[in-house]
């Protein structure tokens, strides 16, 4: 399998750690306010990785955070913390915001058919990790103390610009950064927030009362539960000039290596042209889907067309025909699962087979593999390797069609008798009042389709 690693900048072949173990950290969402779709697109593309990882035989551990304190409105050492921002706005606690968006997440993954990650530590049950690993860094000489907390000192560290291609000699104060008169260089980072007062999560440290910097959390939770050395990391592109730059400075500065092998960044979802985010206020959640009338698994078909290195335009229409392509597909499989064809030919199943490994071996090229699935559909293999094939690639798309089972729908006796006149007409070749009974029936919210043997009627 061949991966796209951000700290080479090249597509490398993947070589586990462990044999037959693959070790996975994601960044996951700080939950002071609704996940949307942006947020969904990353962890569908994540979830399919570790689905595929199963479906080769790996034994896998995916790790995900929840970031409940220390997550600044930037995302640098500046801002109000985003929880307690999320507390005043909905007047409630920190502890009841945090509960409410997490549930809100764990719901938004399940509609989306996305396995739940195997741990999901919370940054506030891990304060002692994160102190723990802030000391073996400070004692290994890569931090100094400011009236504002403990800080690491990037100087010390080498390699600092190395993963985001920084030019610090262009990268101005104030951009990145606000200028700290009291930090060495103003890209320096806080691994312990002290003297504030007015921040209400605070625990005891070494350091004084305060609260963990955003970045320790990920570097903490991510070894405690993957080891010093794991796999890989995910996360979204925005996360590489700060957010990881700085977990790479953090690992070296207490284990004097690089905790991760594998560095892997989706692109964004966007939506009217922009990044879908909430400070641009115009996000969708997986609920708001489901009150225009879709199939949360719709947006899941929707994202499985995309590569996640290059990111998907979100469109109503677009999530229109997805829906579409998803149930004929849907409806292929119920029709083929009434058919009693067992012909079986384990040479031509092979050959798609291999086609499907060959799409997700080259950098996890998703849409290439849903083609493979089209290509199945549509050939002339027999019913029996039909229904293996996708049910084995669906082990992996997580389109749920296995379990889909069609709706049994009762046609009205009305629409029957329009049916019948219909037919009626049809045989006395009467082709005009035939067509005006088919477009009463779609007003009642049927269709019908002609074949050689009978009319088909469907609910729209």
């Amino acid at each position: 399998m061949k991966l796209y690693n951000t700290a080479s900048k090249k597509i490398e072949e993947f070589k586990p750690l462990k044999k037959g173990y693959v070790g996975i950290y994601s960044c996951g969402p700080t939950v002071y306010w609704n996940q949307h779709l942006g947020h969904m697109y990353a962890y569908i593309q994540w979830d399919v990785l570790i689905r595929f990882f199963k479906y080769l035989g790996y034994q896998t551990k995916w790790v995900m955070n929840i970031t409940d304190v220390g997550h600044l409105t930037s995302d640098e050492d500046v801002g109000e913390d985003k929880i307690e921002k999320g507390a005043k706005r909905e007047g409630l606690t920190v502890w009841q915001i945090a509960k409410k968006y997490t549930k809100q997440f764990l719901e938004s993954l399940k509609l989306l058919n996305i396995n739940k990650p195997d741990v999901l530590p919370r940054a506030t049950e891990h304060i002692q990790d994160q102190i723990d690993l802030i000391k073996k860094i400070e004692k290994n000489g890569f931090t100094y103390k400011t009236k504002t907390g403990i800080v690491f000192d990037t100087s010390k560290f080498a390699d600092y610009t190395k993963f985001a291609n920084l030019d610090l000699e262009k990268l101005q104060a104030g951009k990145r950064v606000e200028i700290d008169r009291d930090k060495k260089q103003p890209w320096d980072f806080l691994l312990w927030v002290t003297n504030q007062p007015n921040h209400i999560m605070q625990w005891d440290s070494p350091w004084g009362r305060g609260f963990p910097g955003w970045h320790i959390e990920c570097t903490a939770m991510s070894t405690k539960y993957l080891g010093e050395r794991f796999d890989i990391h995910t996360g979204g592109i925005e996360h590489i000039p700060v957010h990881h730059s700085n977990e790479i400075a953090q690992a070296f500065g207490a284990f004097g290596h690089s905790a991760v092998n594998y560095w892997l960044h989706n692109e964004w979802l966007a939506f009217k042209g922009e990044k879908m985010s909430k400070s641009s206020g115009g996000f969708i959640l997986v609920t708001d889907l489901i009150k225009k009338g879709y199939d949360p698994l719709a947006f899941r078909y929707l994202v499985l067309n995309s590569h996640y290195r290059t990111g998907l335009d979100f469109t109503w229409q677009a999530l229109k025909g997805a829906q579409a392509a998803l149930g004929r597909l849907r409806n292929i499989v119920s029709d083929l699962r009434e058919k009693k064809d067992k012909k079986k030919n384990s040479k031509k199943r092979e050959v798609f087979r291999k086609a499907f490994l060959n799409a997700l071996e080259n950098d996890l090229n998703i849409p290439q593999a849903l083609a493979v699935l089209w290509e199945v559909v549509k050939s002339n293999l027999g019913v029996a390797d039909k229904l293996t094939l996708i049910f084995d690639f669906d082990k992996v798309l997580g389109l749920g069609l296995k379990e889909y089972q069609k709706e049994k729908v009762t046609i009205p006796q009305k629409v029957k008798s329009l049916v019948k006149e219909r037919d009626e007409l049809r045989e006395k070749e009467k082709w005009q009042k035939a067509d005006e009974i088919r477009k009463k029936m779609a007003k009642l919210g049927w269709q019908v389709k002609d074949t050689k043997k009978k009319t088909i009627i469907e609910k729209k």
